[in-house]
């Protein structure tokens, strides 16, 4: 039998190639549709297939997507999901629609990642810096604006239990200010996939599940707090059932805080 190292070998050698031989792919694709692309969604589908490649070549994962998938993928939505692990990245982009990533500056480095996330308009933002902040939540109106969906993590980092955390409110402040829906989905599994401090990846049957949106209209900022708690209500949710679904024992989600940020 083929060990769990072999195997990380091999998977993280495959992710690499994929990275590689798909990187010129997004960049012609992104040349090509440009002029009536503004907001780089056939390239930004491109390079979600990275994850898709890789997972079938990955013989310790099996990813599944389940729930509400929107019938329009080009009708924009601030979609948000909870935090398990870096994995989350790569399972999520199983859902079949293409959504702009909030993500740290620190991935923007990664050689052929970072390149890919650049030419795709995924959005850059520097922990700890406020003006950053400021400059990723306007990026996030103008992709939004553009058509296309933003995938944000409203809880800022990974959750070291798996209950949720607080809900910073940033993504509801702007999907109120563009008009758009809440797209809330939730996923479990991912946490196994790649156990923390060690490179290698384990063994993970990973689900991301997506939930029914949920409007925004007739809402102005003063609901912010109602809309941000009603989004981490409904993941909760969807946590729980998935867990008693898998047999697994409930976990106590954290009070989120009033002056969540």
């Amino acid at each position: 039998m083929i060990s769990r190292t072999l195997w990380s070998i091999w998977a993280w050698f495959a992710l690499a190639v994929t990275m590689i031989v798909m990187t010129p792919v997004i960049a012609i694709t992104r040349l090509v549709t440009m002029p009536f692309d503004p907001g780089a969604y056939q390239a930004g589908r491109m390079f979600r297939r990275v994850a898709v490649i890789h997972q079938k070549l990955n013989p310790l994962w099996t990813f599944t997507v389940s729930g509400h998938v929107p019938d329009d993928p080009r009708r924009p939505y601030m979609v948000v999901s909870n935090h398990e692990s870096f994995v989350d990245m790569l399972l999520i982009s199983h859902v079949p629609m293409e959504m702009k990533w909030l993500s740290k500056s620190e991935f923007f480095k990664i050689p052929f990642v970072g390149w890919a996330m650049w030419m795709v308009g995924d959005i850059k933002l520097h922990r700890g810096d406020k003006k950053s902040g400021v400059q990723a939540l306007q990026e996030c109106r103008d992709r939004l604006d553009k058509r296309v969906s933003v995938m944000i993590f409203p809880e800022g980092t990974r959750s070291k239990t798996g209950a949720l955390q607080e809900f910073r409110t940033g993504a509801f402040r702007v999907a109120i200010q563009a008009g758009v829906p809440i797209l809330p989905i939730a996923v479990l599994g991912s946490r196994d996939a790649l156990i923390k401090h060690d490179w290698r990846f384990g063994r993970s049957h990973a689900e991301v599940r997506v939930l029914e949106p949920i409007s925004i209209e007739g809402l102005t900022k003063h609901d912010v707090p109602d809309l941000t708690e009603q989004a981490r209500s409904a993941i909760a949710t969807a946590l729980d059932e998935m867990r008693a679904e898998r047999g697994l024992p409930p976990v106590a989600h954290d009070v989120p805080a009033a002056d969540a940020e």
